[in-house]
């Protein structure tokens, strides 16, 4: 059996570290990466490409994984899926139409891909305890902490959190609103009831609370990446099951039998 032949999208820290875990992995290899912002070369001994059409026309790769933004990750999809390449994709942020297009593709051309919010695997089952937990309270908040370089508020992650929270229930939970807000925005953005807090500050990776409040008690729900190597483990899962899919699957819980 040959090696599964992976394209890293994206040349930046994520990148590198995708890349040594796909080359740590047996049955993988690393053959390449393709980076819209790059000029092409040669990178930690592979080839470097800055058209994805051409990485993917040259290099003949069976998966790209893709954590880059928004902007760039349509692009390359629309150079992957119609030459038969499958995606993992942990782009947060991508619109509504990016994501119909690729349902609709994955499933025309039979190309497997799999979008996830978070690869932590402790990340997915924070998810799923926070969706069954959902159905038991009436109140709920989130509270997720993330690097100040990050671009986005609020994360992915905590916005699909909120999402699987409501759609576990019949009804949105309760947003109790202050009376005084002599700082207006001081209790966050809200989704379906959930107030969602972004806090940004140099020192954290990603971190993430789930909390439950209900006739005297609590519940909290947390997890804590301290590195980016948290989350190989899940990048590697999805690369091996892309594999076996002819359709787009979204979430890891959805890979792992949690949905």
């Amino acid at each position: 059996m040959t090696d599964t032949r992976v394209l890293v999208s994206g040349s930046g820290r994520m990148g590198r570290e995708v890349a040594a875990a796909v080359l740590a992995e047996p049955g993988m290899s690393p053959i390449g990466y393709v980076d819209g912002l790059a000029e092409p070369g040669v990178l930690q001994g592979i080839p470097l490409f800055k058209d994805a059409a051409a990485a993917c026309d040259q290099l003949k790769p069976d998966v790209v994984i893709d954590f880059t933004n928004a902007a760039w990750t349509p692009a390359l999809a629309e150079a992957c899926i119609p030459r038969g390449v499958r995606m993992v994709i942990g782009t947060t942020g991508l619109s509504a139409a990016f994501m119909a297009w690729l349902e609709s593709e994955s499933v025309a051309r039979k190309t497997g891909a799999v979008v996830a919010a978070n690869f932590a695997i402790g990340a997915v089952l924070m998810m799923h305890f926070a969706r069954q937990a959902a159905r038991f309270f009436d109140n709920a908040e989130i509270i997720e902490l993330h690097h100040d370089k990050k671009v986005d508020s609020p994360s992915g992650t905590a916005k699909t959190t909120a999402e699987l929270m409501r759609a576990a229930r019949d009804r949105d939970f309760i947003h109790p609103e202050s009376e005084k807000e002599p700082l207006p925005g001081a209790r966050g953005a809200e989704y379906g009831g959930v107030a969602i807090h972004s806090v940004r500050l140099p020192g954290l990776v990603a971190h993430q609370e789930v909390l439950f409040g209900g006739l005297g008690q609590t519940l909290t729900i947390r997890h804590d990446t301290t590195g980016r190597d948290s989350f190989m483990p899940g990048v590697i899962a999805a690369t091996r099951e892309v594999m076996k899919l002819d359709r787009l699957v979204l979430g890891l819980d959805a890979l792992f039998g949690l949905d």
